[in-house]
C-alpha cells in the first residue's frame, strides 16, 4: 500500500501575470501539459495541485496538503478544488488564514486532500471544526453553492468596464480647458470625445476630478485627429506605449481604448444612469453613475436604472451570495459579472432582463425601490452635507455640476467621509436604512424579515436550480 506524502508551500502568482513572469515559450509550455486540468486564468499554486492529484489518482500518493492564496476558493483557481472534490476529498481545510514571510503579509488556504483509494478517510474538519463535508470554496452545510449556475435571465446586463491600456486620463484643469476651446475643424466640440473617468476609489467618495480622453470603438485616426488638443495629448503620451504592445490590434489603434467593451457600451447607452460597483472591495457597495462617465475596467457595471434593481443588489441576500460566489484578493471580496451577479436568483418577476417599467406597479417593486432610494439618499448626504460643499455649474452642459469643499476646514472633514468609512463604522440610521431594504427584498421573495444568511442562501441556490434548468 503507498505511504506516500506530498506536503509543500508552491510558489504564488496571479494567472493574468504568469504569461510574463514565464516567457511566451515556457507559458506555451506549461499550457500544453496542462490544459485543460487548469483553465489560463487560474493563479500559477493550482497547477501544483492537478500535478499533486494525478499522482493521488495514479496511486502514487496516499494523501496531500499544499498551501494556495485563498483566492483559490473562487473563480478559475477553484477549478482544481472542484476537480479534487468531484474525484477524491478534501479531508482537512483552514480557508483563510493570515500568512507573514519576509515582512508580506498575505491571506492563504491551506488544504489536505486525497483520491479515491483514501476517499472514506475521517475525521474531516474545516478551520478546526468537525464537518461532514468541505465543499470547493473550502465551506461547509447544507448547500454547496459552487454549483450554482449561470442564469439566462441575467445574461447580457453585467460588464466588466472599458480597459484603456494607456494614460488617456487627464486633470480637470486641463479637460475644461479643451471642453472652453474654440469648435475644430470639423466643426465639433471637444466635449464629443471626452468624459469624466470613474476607478474603485470614485465610488466610495465623492469622484476626483478626473477626465479621459474616448475616440471610441470606431473612430478612425484621420477623425479622431480633427480634434486637436485632446488628439495631440495621445499622441504624446499613449502612441509611445501602445506601439511597443504585443496585441496588433491596440497596436494599430493606439488612439483607442485597449479594450472598450462595446456590449457595456450599447447596454448603457439608452440609461439615464447605470449602477457601477468596485471588482474588489471590503464593502459590496452600488453606486449610481451619470451616463457621461466612463467606467474603468476595475468596475463592475450593471446595465439598470431602477431603484428596485439597486434596491435588491444592495441587500444583503445579494451581498452574502456575491461573497460566497465570488473570490478572494487577500481580505477583500471581489464582484465579476459571470459568478456573483449572473448566478444570482432575482425574485420572481423582478429579474433585470425585464424592463423596469413592467414591475412599475408592483407593490414588491416600489417597496423595494422606496427603501433603495432612501438608502441612497441618506448616503449621499452624508457624503456631501450642503453645509460642507457647495455645486457649481459645469464649463459646459450636459456634465453635473462639481462638488467642491467649501473651504479648507470643509475638505479636511470631506476626506474622511468615505463609504467604506461608513461601513466600516456602520451607524444606527445606516443600519436602519439597510434592514427596511432586507425586509422589503425579503418580501419579494416570500421570506420572512428575519430569515437567517444559511436558510436565505439555501433557497437562492434552490431558486437558481429550478430557474438553471427551465
Amino acid at each position: 500500500m503507498c505511504r506516500l506524502v506530498v506536503i509543500g508551500n508552491p510558489p504564488f502568482l496571479g494567472g493574468v501575470k504568469i504569461r510574463g513572469a514565464l516567457g511566451d515559450t515556457e507559458y506555451e509550455r506549461l499550457r500544453l501539459v496542462y490544459e485543460p486540468r487548469v483553465p489560463a486564468a487560474a493563479d500559477l499554486v493550482t497547477y501544483w495541485f492537478a500535478k499533486t492529484f494525478s499522482l493521488l489518482d495514479a496511486g502514487h500518493l496516499k494523501r496531500a496538503g499544499l498551501v494556495a492564496t485563498n483566492s483559490i476558493r473562487g473563480g478559475g483557481s477553484r477549478f482544481a478544488l472542484e476537480h479534487i472534490c468531484s474525484n477524491g476529498k478534501i479531508f482537512n481545510a483552514w480557508s483563510d488564514e493570515e500568512w507573514t514571510i519576509d515582512g508580506a503579509s498575505v491571506r492563504v488556504s491551506i488544504i489536505c486532500f486525497t483520491g479515491q483509494t483514501d476517499i472514506d478517510c475521517r475525521p474531516i474538519k474545516l478551520n478546526g471544526a468537525q464537518v461532514e463535508v468541505i465543499y470547493p470554496d473550502l465551506t461547509s452545510g447544507v448547500t454547496d453553492l459552487t454549483k450554482a449556475c449561470r442564469l439566462r435571465e441575467n445574461s447580457g446586463v453585467a460588464f466588466q468596464g472599458s480597459k484603456k491600456v494607456g494614460p488617456f486620463e487627464v486633470s480637470g484643469d486641463i479637460a475644461r480647458q479643451w471642453l472652453t476651446a474654440p469648435i475644430n475643424p470639423n466643426g465639433r466640440p471637444n466635449s464629443d470625445i471626452l468624459k469624466q473617468s470613474w476607478i474603485a476609489i470614485d465610488v466610495v467618495r465623492s469622484p476626483r476630478d478626473v477626465w479621459i480622453v474616448d475616440f471610441g470603438l470606431l473612430m478612425n485616426k484621420a477623425e479622431a485627429a480633427l480634434y486637436e488638443a485632446p488628439f495631440s495629448q495621445v499622441l504624446q503620451y499613449v502612441r509611445p506605449l501602445r506601439e511597443t504592445n504585443k496585441r496588433k490590434s491596440r497596436k494599430e489603434y493606439w488612439w483607442r481604448h485597449g479594450d472598450g467593451q462595446p456590449a457595456m457600451r450599447l447596454a448603457i447607452s439608452g440609461l439615464s444612469r447605470y449602477l457601477v460597483t468596485p471588482e474588489v472591495a471590503k464593502h459590496r457597495i452600488f453606486r449610481w453613475a451619470p451616463t457621461c462617465v466612463l467606467p474603468d475596467c476595475k468596475l463592475m457595471v450593471i446595465a439598470r436604472d431602477d431603484d428596485t434593481i439597486f434596491g435588491i443588489l444592495q441587500s444583503r441576500f445579494h451581498e452574502q451570495w456575491s461573497l460566497r460566489l465570488g473570490m478572494t484578493l487577500e481580505d477583500r471580496p471581489t464582484y465579476t459579472p459571470s459568478t456573483t451577479f449572473e448566478t444570482f436568483p432575482f425574485p420572481d418577476g423582478l429579474t433585470p432582463k425585464i424592463p423596469a417599467s413592467t414591475f412599475a406597479t408592483d407593490p414588491r417593486a416600489v417597496e423595494i425601490a422606496h427603501a433603495g432610494k432612501k438608502l441612497d439618499a441618506l448616503r449621499e448626504a452624508w457624503l456631501n452635507p450642503p453645509d460642507l460643499v457647495t455645486r457649481i455649474p459645469e464649463v459646459v452642459p450636459g456634465f453635473p455640476d462639481r462638488v467642491v469643499p467649501l473651504n479648507e476646514k470643509a475638505s479636511v472633514v470631506l476626506k474622511k467621509r468615505t463609504l467604506t468609512n461608513l461601513y466600516n463604522e456602520r451607524p444606527t440610521w445606516l443600519q436602519n436604512a439597510h434592514h427596511n431594504l432586507d425586509a422589503a427584498v425579503a418580501s419579494a421573495y416570500g421570506w420572512p424579515a428575519d430569515i437567517s444568511q444559511e436558510d436565505a442562501l439555501a433557497r437562492l441556490f434552490e431558486l437558481n436550480q429550478r430557474r438553471a434548468i427551465v
